[in-house]
């Protein structure tokens, strides 16, 4: 449960993270713009440290499950 709830918050990060991207380059402002980067940057790089860690527990199970 809690790794769909990750996924879901990594991907509404993402969007709006976007959002406050196009946002500040539409406006102007510089703060949204690198604001919108960093949340977007963020997100992806759970993204990828929780797509790891899956991979590492399957590599892991699929050991044990050798034996």
């Amino acid at each position: 449960m809690s790794d769909l709830k990750n996924k879901f918050e990594n991907a509404k990060d993402k969007v709006i993270g976007k959002t406050n991207e196009g946002i500040g380059k539409a406006t102007g402002n510089q703060e949204t713009e690198l604001k919108g980067k960093l949340q977007y940057q963020k997100a992806d790089l759970k993204q990828k440290v929780n797509n790891i860690k899956e991979n590492i527990s399957e590599k892991i199970n699929d050991k044990l499950d050798e034996k």
